[in-house]
């Protein structure tokens, strides 16, 4: 009989930063949210923004459209109610770009399961609004793919050069490397750096 994957934290702890990470911290939630057009939603609200005006924001858009995030309530919305909930104009634009998507091709679990993660990337980049970062955050939260390295995210970065490099600036590359050994469970040691960061 073949060995069993090997458990991701075991794999996670050879690094011996990490190790202490994982001793201090609990991994970033990763809740499960079955509607994957409203964590793209969710996704495009929080881009830049402080996770405090980001979750005000939300709150006040999934009101008017009465909780129910869906592509035809959002492009049902009256967009003045939508901009006097927080959302500038730009984003206003992005949610309906996204939901037109939606419309027009399978972008769930199951409509994105034969894809690698470039494939992913690549066409939820087509859709204007959706850049890297975003992406990034669907392929984890919504898709939970194990092995994502989000370095467009600041806090991802800001937390690797705390802890490989005393604070010091490091480029993508040396980041890359320095995660190098987390493979293929770079999306679980994301979520160590998140916890880091913020506690």
């Amino acid at each position: 009989m073949a060995d069993a994957d090997p458990d991701p934290e075991t794999v996670l702890r050879a690094d011996p930063v990490m190790a202490g990470v994982i001793d201090r911290r609990e991994p970033h939630p990763l809740e499960s949210n079955p509607n994957e057009y409203e964590r793209l939603c969710v996704s495009i609200i929080n881009q830049q923004l402080s996770t405090a005006s980001a979750a005000a924001v939300r709150e006040r858009v999934f009101d008017v459209l009465g909780g129910d995030v869906t592509p035809e309530a959002v492009l049902e919305a009256s967009r003045a109610d939508l901009l006097e909930a927080g959302l500038s104009r730009t984003k206003a634009d992005y949610v309906e770009n996204a939901a037109r998507a939606f419309q027009e091709r399978d972008l769930t679990r199951a409509g994105l399961a034969g894809y690698t993660n470039e494939a992913v990337i690549a066409e939820l980049t087509e859709i204007t609004g959706i850049g890297e970062w975003t992406a990034h955050m669907y392929l984890m939260f919504v898709l939970q793919r194990p092995d994502v390295l989000p370095l467009g995210d600041l806090a991802i970065r800001r937390g690797i050069e705390s802890l490989y490099n005393d604070g010091a600036e490091l480029t993508r590359a040396e980041m890359r490397d320095v995660a190098e050994p987390w493979r293929p469970y770079r999306s679980l040691a994301s979520r160590y750096i998140w916890a880091e960061y913020e506690a």
